[in-house]
């Protein structure tokens, strides 16, 4: 066999995790890609249900990771970067620490491939893309929430001891109607 990778799969969701078909689907690429490749696929780590905005919180990552840290592994391989993180900074991190050196980082559906020079500049490109669209979908998302607000679209759950109707919000449990500051209306 060839180069030693650890394989790492990740979902957002919590329904893409109980569907389980956006993992399998990426645990049977990853295990084609690597017998094709003559790669030496040591074992595949995953997340399910765990957002990529971030490396921390991810303890599928971390095991991975951990593996090219003993040395179990000579690279890290996923379906698409997106799969790994949507932060420049962190994908940063992650390439000073484990990408730049000793390890490779292999994407298939990005043409990835830290082990030359052109592999590199890709993942940087991409990498800024990913983040870029992370911080559209949060402007998308701010700028839908003020404008509901502006509407006065009521917006998140009752206070504690109220309920709302189709017109008014309610005293649910007297207990509650003297609480200062549950309610100012």
């Amino acid at each position: 066999m060839g180069t030693r990778v650890v394989g790492y799969i990740r979902v957002s969701t919590d329904g893409q995790a109980d569907a389980g078909t956006s993992l399998e689907a990426q645990r049977a690429k990853l295990t084609a890609y690597a017998e094709a490749m003559d790669l030496d696929l040591v074992t595949i780590e995953e997340d399910a249900g765990i957002s990529a905005k971030t490396v921390v919180g991810r303890p599928g990552l971390l095991r991975a990771l951990g593996r090219l840290d003993a040395d179990e592994a000579d690279g890290l391989l996923v379906v698409k970067l997106d799969r790994l993180t949507r932060s420049v900074r962190d994908l940063g991190d992650l390439v000073e620490r484990y990408f730049s050196r000793r390890h490779s980082l292999l994407s298939l559906g990005d043409s990835i491939d830290t082990r030359t020079a052109s592999g590199r500049l890709v993942l940087h490109i991409i990498g800024s893309v990913a983040q870029w669209e992370r911080e559209a979908i949060g402007e998308r998302t701010r700028d839908a929430l003020a404008h509901l607000r502006r509407r006065d679209v009521r917006l998140g759950g009752e206070a504690l001891g109220w309920c709302r109707t189709s017109t008014t919000t309610d005293v649910r449990d007297a207990r509650h109607a003297d609480v200062p500051g549950v309610r100012d209306d």
